[in-house]
């Protein structure tokens, strides 16, 4: 198991023994605090881009749900006739950056989540560490009304007008700590500066966000049309995410119980020996992995033995969500 992975398991179980790491998270936090405070003095330059910002983001390391919020909100700026494009840092891409995503852009050069995002809603996006770099790139590609950080929360070199941050209740803050003793990215006091999307089955939340689950489909239409998915059937589950028990919940959801997992760092980069088994059990993975698994198995021409299955999943905001976003677009006079 490697370091990463022995890591965040440790976060997930909040292990005793991650107090050994609190003196890096105290180097952490000094570091964090002194580049931030120079951005705000001054001394380092921040990018105001002539469209408005919207960040969302997480104060934690690990998925949240951040993905499918933004692809929601994608899908209801469209439809009040908003120009929206997103920007990205391109994680888990190789560039060169910036870039943008089309529909035949590949995970291995702008990152799995990009890859989703245009291949859900074929938004105008560009990546790229540098995000005034992705801006500028973006601008050429269209008109904006607004513009959405996939993440960059703590890019303190851009400027922005609004923060949502997406916060698992089910998972929490964990311990509460700093990286790497805890899975924090800043203090907790940070949400009190945002607006924070509760991500929580819990119906008392203002502003929450549930996870509806699809159904199952399989990854490439050439695979036996006539495959029915049986939940009850033995699966491989193969997954690659921050906080991969959010899957497994899920599966469970829909009924599959009788299954072997499979489990790789987040972003993992995928080999076809990671999709080969002793036995011909179909496959089940999450969309974020299934771009690029998608993406391997159109290179290779590899014919595996078993059905590679999906499960796609779709944000579901309350009311006050969409209530808080119009007045927050109509104090920057973006209206529909």
């Amino acid at each position: 198991m490697s370091l990463a992975k022995s890591i965040q398991n440790a976060w997930n179980k909040q292990s005793a023994w991650l107090v050994l790491l609190r003196p890096l998270s105290c180097v952490y936090g000094c570091a964090f605090a002194l580049n931030k405070a120079l951005y705000q003095a001054g001394i380092k330059k921040v990018y105001n881009a002539p469209v408005p910002v919207m960040i969302i983001g997480n104060i934690t390391v690990g998925g949240s749900g951040k993905t499918p919020l933004l692809i929601q909100l994608v899908q209801y700026l469209r439809q009040k006739n908003i120009r929206v494009g997103v920007i990205s840092r391109g994680y888990g891409g190789k560039g060169p950056f910036p870039l943008f995503v089309d529909a035949d852009a590949t995970a291995d050069l702008v990152g799995d989540e990009p890859c989703l995002i245009v291949q859900r809603t074929a938004v105008p996006m560009a990546v790229g560490p540098n995000r005034q770099q992705a801006i500028e790139l973006l601008l050429q590609h269209g008109q904006f009304d607004l513009i959405l950080s996939d993440d960059g929360l703590q890019h303190w070199a851009l400027a922005r007008q609004i923060e949502w941050v997406v916060l698992d209740r089910t998972r929490g803050l964990g311990n509460e700590k700093l990286l790497p003793e805890g899975y924090l990215r800043e203090p907790k006091t940070r949400l009190q500066q945002v607006t924070v999307i509760e991500h929580t089955s819990e119906t008392n939340a203002t502003y929450a966000m549930q996870l509806q689950l699809g159904q199952p489909y399989l990854i490439h239409s050439t695979q036996s049309s006539q495959s029915v998915f049986d939940a009850k059937q033995h699966y491989h589950v193969v997954v690659g995410i921050g906080y991969p028990e959010r899957f497994y919940r899920s599966l469970t959801e829909i009924g599959v119980r009788n299954c072997t997992q499979h489990e790789f760092v987040d972003h993992h980069a995928y080999s076809l020996d990671d999709l080969k088994f002793e036995d011909n059990s179909p496959i089940i993975t999450t969309e974020k992995d299934a771009v690029k698994i998608k993406a391997l198995l159109n290179a290779d021409s590899a014919q595996l033995p078993n059905e590679i299955w999906v499960l796609p999943v779709d944000a579901v905001l309350s009311d006050a969500c969409y209530t808080l976003l119009n007045q927050q677009l109509r104090q920057l006079n973006i209206c529909a």
